[in-house]
């Protein structure tokens, strides 16, 4: 005959059962990254060719221009045209717009030639027809006035650039500079609408699924609120 066990024996047994390891509740998976989006290769083409095409139309319309200017102004002559409000005055800026940066005409140059090689890089991923006319604006801008930095006086990367509309007593710019301003206003539209350089646009529902996502602990419960502790209690 066994023995009963006793109040000992059950105080053991709950004792080893608290002792015993817990099995660390799993991470949860981290969510997989999105598949990269494939342009079409005729899509892009296209999209490529317009690009190179808009630079192309701003760059020439630019350097005519100034030309234009050259050869029909006087320096620091002012031709109204618009009253006070628009007129066309004939500047040669060493700088930056509202003519900052005038002692470090070098490096604006080089400021210049990386975005060109940064647009021709990027040029790769384009899939969005509102990024391809931005960054066509802003490689024509940018062209423009690098060639004023690299051929005029004087001399090569220290060139001043042409500018020859003037805008009230504010500043007075060219062509290139109306296409970079251009460019980055769609850039900031684009951005604000959420569309992406490869076309897609970003969902306002995903971002909040990741936060709510966040949010959880490790094993996937939700996390403890005040009004459940106090419903607890």
């Amino acid at each position: 005959m066994s023995a009963t066990p006793g109040p000992a024996a059950d105080d053991a047994r709950r004792d080893a059962a608290s002792a015993a390891p817990v099995p660390p509740a799993p991470e949860s998976a981290a969510p997989e990254a999105p598949a990269p989006v494939v342009v079409p290769p005729a899509r892009r083409r296209r999209l490529v060719a317009t690009l190179v095409a808009l630079a192309a139309i701003t760059l020439v319309l630019d350097q005519a221009t100034k030309a234009w200017a050259l050869a029909g102004l006087d320096e620091g002559v002012r031709h109204p045209v618009l009253g006070d409000l628009l007129g066309l005055q004939l500047l040669f800026n060493p700088g930056a717009a509202l003519g900052l940066a005038t002692g470090t005409t070098w490096l604006l140059t080089v400021v210049a030639i990386t975005v060109v090689v940064v647009i021709i890089r990027v040029a790769r991923r384009l899939g969005s027809t509102g990024w391809t006319i931005a960054l066509g604006l802003l490689l024509g801008g940018a062209l423009g006035n690098l060639v004023d930095r690299l051929i005029r006086d004087p001399g090569v990367f220290m060139g001043h650039v042409v500018d020859f509309i003037a805008y009230g007593d504010l500043f007075v710019g060219n062509v290139a500079d109306i296409a970079i301003v251009a460019a980055a206003g769609l850039l900031m539209l684009l951005s604000l609408l959420g569309v992406r350089l490869d076309g897609t646009r970003e969902r306002r529902e995903d971002a909040a699924e990741q936060a709510d996502d966040a949010t959880l602990p490790a094993d996937g419960a939700p996390a403890a609120t005040p009004e459940d502790g106090r419903r607890d209690g």
